[in-house]
């Protein structure tokens, strides 16, 4: 597997992430199974493993400390903090009260003395950026954690929190983890230029839309929901047929698994193919609930497509568009971008 520098940290991860919000109640409660996956994708060459201690409300977390032990040197290990943990409404957000609270959780339950990369899972508007930025810089002192990221901000955002940390000698934020699929391309507008010329690694999520891009959603065949009864009931509206947003993704869809026929590659190959090849992306994150997801995840690994299915990747969704505007997460970090917002 060929690794790529995380932005400018000086770290090196593979392109393709393992994501572990499938890891636990949420996804998969087998902890031993959870453990074999992890353990299977590590053998495989992915040194970048991605967590949040809001999955399964840190049992996701646990999972991975366990899985990584007698391995941890050897793992790039993120994990993210933001949002809410519990009922208390101070367990929750950016402020440095939570942020010392929440590592010291985080390394406990991951078994590990520091983290790689730590990531606001969501701006926190009743938070001074200024005040996040200081604790998290005095965790890089400290050697807590080695860098930090955020989550779904938009380009404007990255700006200003580039700007603020050199105007008050704050360290600088490393990564950005937006949502990127071939439906949901709207960061390619002005996301992915900004965190380039910042030098941003960046970790993208969804890659295939929540189950849309498997290859299971074509016209022929009913929507059908995905196998985690948790997500079904966290996303049901994502796969509410009778929506005029679902149709146009399943219109979508079913133009892409027929191009990916064409190819002669399964669309699941061909989604992350078209991710990690933009020059802006550092890795993919993947998120497998089962070892027969995982394997079709690592298939992917070293598949190129040709300008002429690139072009017709575009013509069926342009590139900077997403099918259903909903999907690019903006609503939870940058409220300013919410339809009702924008009216008003």
């Amino acid at each position: 597997m060929e690794y790529r520098p995380l932005g400018r940290t000086g770290v090196s991860v593979s392109p393709l992430c393992l994501g572990a919000m499938m890891f636990g109640a949420f996804g998969n409660p087998d902890h031993d199974d959870s453990i074999r996956i992890i353990q299977r994708a590590l053998d495989a060459g992915i040194n970048f493993v991605d967590t949040a201690d809001f999955y399964s409300q840190g049992e996701s977390e646990e999972i991975v400390g366990k899985a990584l032990r007698g391995r941890r040197e050897h793992v790039v290990l993120a994990t993210k903090f933001g949002l809410p943990f519990g009922e208390d409404p101070n367990q929750r957000g950016a402020s440095r009260r939570w942020i010392t609270t929440a590592v010291e959780n985080s390394l406990r339950r991951l078994g590990t003395d520091w983290i790689d990369l730590y990531q606001v899972h969501r701006l926190d508007p009743g938070t001074d950026f200024d005040e996040t930025l200081g604790a998290l810089s005095d965790l890089v002192h400290a050697g807590k954690i080695r860098a930090f990221g955020v989550s779904n901000v938009s380009g404007s955002e990255i700006v200003e929190l580039q700007g603020l940390a050199e105007r008050r000698g704050r360290e600088r934020v490393r990564t950005n983890q937006p949502i990127y699929n071939l439906l949901t391309r709207a960061i390619e507008y002005d996301v992915l230029p900004t965190g380039l010329r910042h030098g941003m690694g960046v970790l993208t999520y969804s890659p295939l839309a929540g189950g849309w891009l498997t290859g299971n959603y074509r016209k022929s065949a009913a929507i059908s929901a995905p196998g985690s009864a948790a997500r079904r009931e966290r996303f049901a509206a994502h796969y509410d047929a009778t929506s005029p947003q679902n149709a146009a993704k399943l219109e979508a869809a079913d133009a892409l698994g027929a191009l990916a026929d064409e190819a002669g590659i399964p669309l699941i190959q061909m989604a992350l193919a078209f991710i990690v090849r933009h020059p802006a992306v550092t890795s993919a994150i993947i998120g497998p609930r089962t070892m027969e997801h995982l394997e079709g995840y690592l298939a992917a690994d070293g598949v190129a497509l040709s300008d002429d299915v690139l072009d017709r990747i575009d013509a069926i969704v342009p590139p900077g568009h997403s099918v259903n505007v909903s999907d690019n997460m903006w609503h939870t970090s940058t409220s300013a971008l919410d339809a009702a917002a924008r009216r008003r």
